[in-house]
């Protein structure tokens, strides 16, 4: 590093946690966005105290008590009241910014610190960000099993062996979502082609093709893009029909659109004509 470079994280040490490593890593965007959050809470703190300023003085409001439980009502409202310092008299409310506070708590905005068992022989500081941050597929797999995709509510088991097949079934609805989600991904807004950041601690950036199809909101052949759950919906508009015609019933797939043909080549599978 030049004299003017910066660095996002490092690998630290403390005699409290014997055995792990730990990686401080500081993320600007995080930092900006608490840094305007808390200025936005202030300045909301701000205007309701000096509502209750103006009416202290004005008259309006005299006793001493119900003016603490009015200044108390907007300090938990916007949970900064560590930041504010005031006075309250029988007659009289005054209210300020604590500066040195505020000031020590920005000093901390953007940073974590990450701990962990995993040696140097398995991944350097860098790997370590990136495997924390690779946590959010599991996160995304946990939120397509109950929420999302699969919709599969808890259910109250007792014996172990029914455990057992509740959670097979789930890891393996998750794992044909996966492979659905990988398959599908040229219809929809995935970016297959995310850039690898030269600093891991940064949020990653979508790639420029997927940019231009964010725009255009197209695929280079000139089909609609989708979110996934949206192409899974367009998907289901594929329906069998059964026809009735001269004592004769007929099952049959109505005609697919360019998308659905497209969807079921991706799968390396041809769409099906009829039912047998």
């Amino acid at each position: 590093m030049s004299l003017f470079d910066t660095q996002n994280f490092a690998e630290i040490t403390h005699p409290d946690y014997a055995g792990e490593r730990l990686v401080c890593c500081r993320n600007p965007a995080l930092a900006e966005s608490r840094r305007l959050k808390r200025e936005a809470l202030l300045a909301a703190t701000e205007a309701d105290l000096e509502k209750i300023r103006k009416s202290v003085e004005a008259g309006r409001l005299k006793d001493k008590d119900k003016i603490g439980v009015r200044v108390g009502k907007v300090i938990g409202k916007h949970k900064v009241g560590k930041h504010f310092t005031w006075a309250i008299t029988g007659d009289g409310f005054t209210f300020g910014r604590d500066e040195e506070k505020i000031t020590a708590e920005a000093r901390l905005d953007g940073i974590y610190v990450i701990r962990t068992t995993m040696t140097a022989d398995t991944a350097d500081a860098p790997g370590v960000v990136r495997t924390y941050k690779n946590l959010k597929y599991v996160e995304r797999d946990f939120k397509t099993i109950k929420i999302d995709d699969l919709d599969i509510r808890p259910i109250r088991h007792y014996l172990a062996g029914r455990v057992e097949a509740h959670l097979l079934i789930c890891m393996l609805a998750a794992y044909l979502t996966w492979h659905l989600r990988e398959a599908f991904a040229p219809l929809t807004f995935t970016d297959e082609d995310i850039p690898e950041p030269a600093d891991p601690v940064i949020p990653a950036r979508r790639s420029l093709r997927a940019a231009i199809q964010d725009a255009i909101k197209e695929t280079p052949d000139g089909l609609p893009l989708y979110r996934y759950r949206d192409l899974l919906e367009h998907l289901a508009t594929l329906d069998r029909q059964v026809i009735n015609f001269a004592g004769q019933q007929i099952e049959k797939i109505t005609t697919p659109t360019p998308v659905q043909a497209r969807a079921f080549e991706l799968l390396g599978s041809p769409v099906p004509v009829r039912l047998t």
